[in-house]
C-alpha cells in the first residue's frame, strides 16, 4: 500500500491503530473496541503479549534513564504514542530537571492526545511528524530550536520500525538520523523479529493488513544493520527482556531491543 494511504487522517473506530492497541495492552483507556479485538486475537495466540508490552515499556524507560545518567539532556521520542505514566520526560527529568523531550507521533489523533495531556509540562514538546520523513523532522527540530544537534541526543524509536515497510526504507531512515547526531548520542529501538511464532505472525498480519498497524517482521541479521555506525551497548541486539534481567521468561512474540552510542 502506498505510504500516504497508511497515514492516519483521523480517528477511525473501524480500523486498528498500533498506538491504541499498545495502550490497551498496557492497561490504558485510550482505545476502541476494534483495537481491543485485535489485542485479544493476539493474546489468544500468544497469551504473554501483554507481558511483552510491559517488557518493551520497561526497556524504553530503562534506556532513557541510562542515557540521562550518561549525561544526555535531549531526547527525541519518535512514535511516542499515547502518553502513559511513567513517561519518557518523567524518567529523564528525575535524573536532571533540565532534560528536554520532543514527543513525536504521525497520527493526528495520538498527537492531539499527547498535546492535551502534556500541554504545559516544562521541557516537553509534542510534535506531529512521520518517521518516514526524517529530514522533515530534523529540519523542524532545528528551525524551532527544540534540539541542539551539536550536543548529545538520545533518539528513541520503540515499537515503530516494524511498522515501516521495506519500500519505505527503514535502514535509510536510521542512517539519516545517525548522521545528524553528535558523538556521545544514543539510539534506542525495538523491532519485531521473524523468530516470532508463525501462528502469531499469520494472525497479526491478517488482522492489520493495509492499516497503520501493519507489521513487517525482519530477521535479527537485518535488524542488526540498524546499529551500523554505533557502538553497541549492553547485551547488544537481544530480546527486550534480556535487557531487564536474567530470569525473565521468553515470549512467543520476539521483540528485539537495541541500543547504540554514536562514535
Amino acid at each position: 500500500m502506498p505510504e500516504a494511504e497508511r497515514v492516519p487522517s483521523g480517528a477511525d473506530p473501524t480500523k486498528p491503530n498500533a498506538a491504541r492497541v499498545y495502550n490497551y495492552l498496557l492497561g490504558g483507556k485510550d482505545n476502541y473496541e476494534v483495537d481491543q479485538m485485535v489485542a485479544h486475537r493476539m493474546l489468544a495466540v500468544a497469551p504473554d503479549t501483554r507481558t511483552l508490552a510491559w517488557f518493551c515499556r520497561q526497556f524504553l524507560l530503562h534506556s532513557v534513564q541510562s542515557a540521562a545518567e550518561a549525561g544526555v539532556r535531549q531526547f527525541i521520542d519518535i512514535g511516542a504514542g499515547i502518553p502513559i505514566s511513567p513517561n519518557v520526560h518523567e524518567v529523564a527529568q528525575q535524573v536532571d530537571a533540565s532534560a528536554q523531550v520532543v514527543s513525536i507521533d504521525y497520527d493526528p489523533v495520538v498527537y492531539a492526545h499527547g498535546n492535551a495531556l502534556l500541554a504545559g509540562v516544562p521541557g516537553v514538546f509534542p510534535m506531529l511528524g512521520d518517521i518516514r520523513r526524517p529530514n522533515d523532522i530534523i529540519e523542524r527540530l532545528r528551525t524551532e530550536a527544540l534540539i541542539d544537534f551539536d550536543k548529545p541526543v538520545a533518539i528513541l524509536i520503540v515499537g515503530v520500525l516494524h511498522f515501516v515497510m521495506d519500500d519505505e526504507h527503514p535502514a535509510e531512515i536510521i542512517r539519516v538520523l545517525r548522521d545528524v547526531l553528535a558523538p556521545g548520542s544514543y539510539l534506542t529501538f525495538t523491532h519485531a523479529s521473524d523468530n516470532t511464532h508463525a501462528d502469531f505472525i499469520e494472525r497479526s498480519s491478517s488482522d492489520t493488513v493495509g492499516s497503520s498497524a501493519q507489521v513487517r517482521y525482519r530477521s535479527p541479521a537485518t535488524v542488526a544493520t540498524f546499529l551500523d555506525g554505533f557502538d553497541g551497548v549492553g547485551p547488544g541486539l537481544a530480546p527486550v527482556q534480556e535487557w531487564l534481567g536474567d530470569d525473565l521468561p521468553s515470549t512467543r512474540v520476539v521483540i528485539l531491543g537495541g541500543v547504540g552510542r554514536k562514535r
